[in-house]
């Protein structure tokens, strides 16, 4: 089952009487990358926190952010008044210069660090109710990710069907290319009246060029692409890196029957093959 490696996540729940929110966000990565912001308060606790992610999102570019509502009431709040102190002053250098307003305190609270917890560590009970938060919001991005992986199935499934169709056109064109290719060269030698040539030569460069041009192979190994694509697409599991593979071997086939073909209806055929392949790697950019 396809997953895509874009999705998103947000859970909240208290924490020793706080309210907090958890806002997971991932995107398409080759590797999974982790930004974990966090008030003070949970910084003891943040490799914890990306064992967790890495253990439910095996790659993405993933960002978790949090929102800590104090209600006064369990927490021990402080104001960091160093802090507010050094934030004033220069707040009042930048509103004796104009650059600012006067009214600048509630600004200055909402600024990092102005107000924490006075303990940085968490206790077990309040540490399990943050994990259960994450976890609420991991499965939200995993529910997320498993929505947007049957869209990109249904893109990739018909875009793969769509190259299938053309090579079928090719392969009607190419099954009467050779005698066309044939009849057009002896046209051609026709017509040069006073020119005597072996027959015999003429019908084995005539095989020659005929074998160059020859695409029986590619256009098999282009089924098989096309095939074992379709197949790792309907497998249990999502494996984005494997379909990048087949990709790289589908362009592969796709390129050479172009280059060899050297017939008009081919190269058209062979251009709507490409346009699609280009979106379906597209696609498949973003498939965990």
């Amino acid at each position: 089952m396809i997953k895509s490696m874009t999705g998103y996540g947000k859970a909240s729940g208290e924490v020793n009487g706080n309210r907090v929110s958890i806002e997971i966000k991932s995107l398409n990565s080759k590797f999974l990358e982790c930004n974990v912001r966090l008030p003070q308060a949970y910084r003891s606790k943040e490799m914890d926190i990306r064992n967790l992610i890495s253990t439910e999102l095996s790659r993405g570019k993933v960002e978790l952010s949090s929102n800590v509502e104090f209600s006064g009431t369990k927490s021990t709040n402080f104001l960091n008044k160093p802090l507010i102190q050094a934030y004033h002053k220069e707040f009042q250098t930048l509103g004796e210069s104009g650059i600012v307003s006067n009214d600048y305190l509630g600004l200055i609270m909402r600024l990092p660090n102005v107000m924490n917890l006075e303990s940085e560590e968490l206790d077990k009970e309040s540490w399990n109710a943050l994990k259960g938060i994450i976890a609420d919001a991991l499965k939200k991005v995993n529910g997320f990710r498993d929505v947007e992986g049957k869209s990109l199935d249904t893109d990739m499934n018909s875009r793969i069907t769509s190259i299938d169709k053309y090579l079928k056109e090719v392969e009607e064109i190419d099954g009467s290319r050779a005698g066309r290719i044939k009849d057009k060269l002896q046209g051609q030698v026709k017509q040069i009246e006073q020119l005597n040539f072996d027959e015999n030569r003429f019908e084995q460069e005539l095989i020659y060029y005929l074998e160059k041009l020859d695409i029986s192979e590619e256009k098999l190994r282009l089924k098989t692409h096309l095939d074992y694509f379709k197949e790792v697409l309907s497998g249990k599991e999502s494996n984005g890196k494997k379909l990048g593979f087949i990709t790289q071997e589908i362009g592969r086939e796709i390129n050479t029957i172009g280059s060899k073909a050297n017939d008009a209806e081919i190269q058209r055929l062979v251009v709507g093959m490409k346009d699609d392949l280009e979106k379906i790697k597209e696609q498949v950019a973003n498939v965990l």
